[in-house]
């Protein structure tokens, strides 16, 4: 049983001191004390160490590790698990650049929802707020696998959320018809290679970790859809969707087909069986597709914003061409579950977050509104 005992001294000057010291015995049998300089932080102790040694669960200051050297365990666990290059490097940028600058030297054992509070708030001080939420929910990743190792009795960081405001949400832009038709054009005079890559793109709303890492056998051109079953990350590395809702079929419309028939007699031969490989068979990285196909690509077609000492640079981002296949199927009112496979998305709330507006029934609307008035009025 952990006791309280009040510790008065007076210091080399002359001036009395007080403090509360916490005695208890560990897990191990060990006796351990902690000093406070307020009761009632002693108070508050003495009832988390009975409760956390009762529950076995219990680490000492002196044998807990540092958030810093916590972040380093977390990272190490996901590169022996074979998680994806570029999500380990995610990790190591969240840990390096948010967190261990900021509470890297902060020991499990003390750390509390208050000190994850104000790390969060230090957070929205020096970074956008989507990068705050970023850092602490990888502080929060941390703390579970600090936990999973028996290295601190609960995850502190867990209840703690940034709060972004709508207003704060990036607006998803869509080229309008007649841009995705300039693109097209620039791509067959100028580009033409790509311009199969492009419209299979528009007209299934790949994303390019998909579209890069695409097969042949992925292709039914006598069905008439393409199945998404494979991802190539930044490196070019290709491995599985990240969750099981990137493994899907998307159909394809009768032009596309056409246009994928005629690429597929004369695309590069890929060892690897890719659809759209580079020059010498293998994967495309994403930095070459924009920089040397995509981006120029819209110059040509005139789809230009300012840019650096005012050259004209690329308008839209390559995700934009998702949002126009994810736009041309809500115009058609696709349901919203038929949406969110074809999406890839892992749930209908994702796709709602980011195409609830798009989703209207005019005509519905139209009729609502006229029985409306007609209850009230006549």
């Amino acid at each position: 049983m952990a006791t309280i005992r009040k510790r008065s001294w007076i210091t080399p000057k002359g001036e009395p001191r007080e403090a509360w010291r916490v005695r208890y015995v560990d897990n191990e049998g060990k006796d351990r004390t902690r000093q406070f300089d307020r009761k009632r932080d002693a108070d508050a102790f003495r009832i988390k160490a009975e409760s956390e040694v009762a529950a076995g669960v219990h680490t000492p200051d002196s044998m807990s590790i540092t958030v810093g050297e916590a972040a380093d365990l977390w990272i190490a666990k996901a590169e022996s698990a074979g998680r994806e290059r570029s999500t380990v490097k995610q990790y190591r940028e969240w840990a390096d650049l948010h967190i261990k600058p900021l509470l890297g030297s902060e020991r499990l054992s003390r750390l509390t929802m208050p000190k994850v509070e104000a790390f969060k708030d230090a957070l929205l001080e020096t970074r956008s707020a989507a990068m705050a939420g970023k850092a602490v929910r990888g502080l929060s990743s941390i703390l579970t696998e600090a936990q999973r190792r028996g290295l601190v009795a609960q995850n502190v960081a867990k209840g703690v959320k940034v709060v972004r405001s709508k207003r704060d949400k990036k607006r998803i832009i869509i080229p309008a018809k007649d841009e995705l038709r300039a693109m097209l054009a620039a791509a067959e005079s100028d580009f033409p290679a790509f311009r199969p890559l492009l419209m299979t793109v528009i007209f299934t709303g790949l994303r390019s970790s998909e579209i890069r890492a695409l097969r042949r056998q992925d292709v039914n051109l006598k069905v008439g859809e393409i199945t998404v079953e494979q991802r190539a990350d930044q490196w070019g590395a290709i491995g599985s969707p990240k969750s099981e809702a990137g493994h899907r079929t998307v159909p394809i419309p009768a032009m596309l087909v056409s246009e994928l028939r005629a690429w597929m007699l004369r695309s590069p031969v890929s060892p690897l069986g890719l659809l759209f490989p580079n020059a010498a068979g293998g994967v495309r990285l994403h930095s070459n597709l924009l920089n040397r196909e995509y981006w120029p690509l819209q110059v040509k077609a005139g789809l230009t914003r300012p840019g650096r000492e005012g050259e004209p640079r690329a308008k839209y981002d390559f995700h934009s061409l998702r949002h126009a296949a994810a736009s041309a199927w809500i115009k058609q009112r696709i349901d919203l579950k038929r949406l969110t496979t074809w999406l890839g998305h892992a749930s209908v709330q994702i796709t709602l977050d980011t195409y609830g507006h798009l989703i209207k029934d005019e005509l519905g609307d139209a009729a609502i509104a006229a029985a409306a008035q007609a209850e009230l009025l006549t």
